[in-house]
């Protein structure tokens, strides 16, 4: 990938990465919120190993133990000033599966649950139509908290590399905890807060595997974009986006599913 090298994906040794790893698994020694460093777990290899060998159990109480943390946060002063409610993020903790958006709309921050507006049905219909349910998989956002549009009562914004690289630490923390098979990054914002910013387009880059922490990345478009654009040729790019996620989770795929959004096939959507 054309992409800038982001301390994002890259490793780390030290005490500050042994510090970190001390975090995910015991919430005595984790570190408050206000002293968590933007370069929160670097030690990706480390970190993952601890996380891969948690129980089920305890890799449900480490997720339970960041979302309190998340849930205090103040980092973006403008942002905590006007959220209704954090977004931690849903789903299962075991998730071979996870699925990465850019941030909260209006019904995301009313709820306190990532895509349960309309983009998030539609993602809905998308696992569905892959054979999972929302349950399955995991759905998170880069930023936890709804972007302020000052002088807006409607509408959302982008949220700016400031506040994706200040936010970003929580969601390293959850998929580092998660360690799932496979990341789903829902357009190119989400591309951008996961991989660093790209000099190539999410038209260019979705359908392209990419990695994180050496966990394969999928970008695709933001289910968002489907809604604007109905094209049965633009939601059969997403389709065979998630076709090559199925093959990589070593899932099975009907014919049926081979088909969807061709003119032969069946809509899902």
């Amino acid at each position: 990938m054309a992409a800038a090298t982001s301390s994002r994906t890259q490793g780390v040794t030290g005490t500050q990465g042994a510090e970190a790893a001390g975090g995910v698994v015991d919430a005595a020694v984790a570190p408050p919120a206000s002293k968590l460093s933007p370069e929160l777990f670097p030690g990706a290899a480390s970190v993952s190993g601890v996380a891969a060998g948690l129980s089920r159990e305890a890799r449900i109480a480490a997720l339970a133990e960041l979302r309190q943390r998340v849930l205090q946060c103040v980092k973006c002063p403008h942002l905590a000033a006007t959220r209704k409610n954090v977004v931690f993020g849903v789903g299962s903790p075991e998730a071979e599966l996870v699925f990465v958006g850019e941030a909260p709309g209006v019904d995301e921050d009313e709820q306190g649950e990532p895509f349960v507006g309309a983009a998030g049905q539609l993602l809905t219909k998308i696992i569905q139509a892959m054979g999972f349910t929302r349950e399955q998989v995991y759905i998170a956002n880069i930023l936890k908290c709804r972007p302020d549009t000052p002088g807006q009562t409607s509408g959302n914004r982008k949220p700016t590399p400031t506040e994706m690289a200040t936010c970003f630490p929580w969601l390293r923390e959850q998929l580092l905890l998660i360690r799932p098979k496979v990341i789903v990054a829902l357009g190119a914002t989400a591309v951008e807060g996961l991989l660093g910013k790209s000099t190539v387009g999410i038209t260019r880059l979705r359908g392209q595997w990419q990695q994180w922490e050496g966990i394969p990345v999928m970008p695709t478009y933001h289910p968002a974009y489907l809604l604007r654009n109905q094209s049965l040729v633009e939601k059969r790019k997403v389709w065979e986006d998630m076709l090559q996620v199925l093959e990589r989770l070593g899932r099975p795929i009907t014919e049926r599913q081979r088909n969807y959004f061709t003119r032969a096939g069946t809509e899902r959507t």
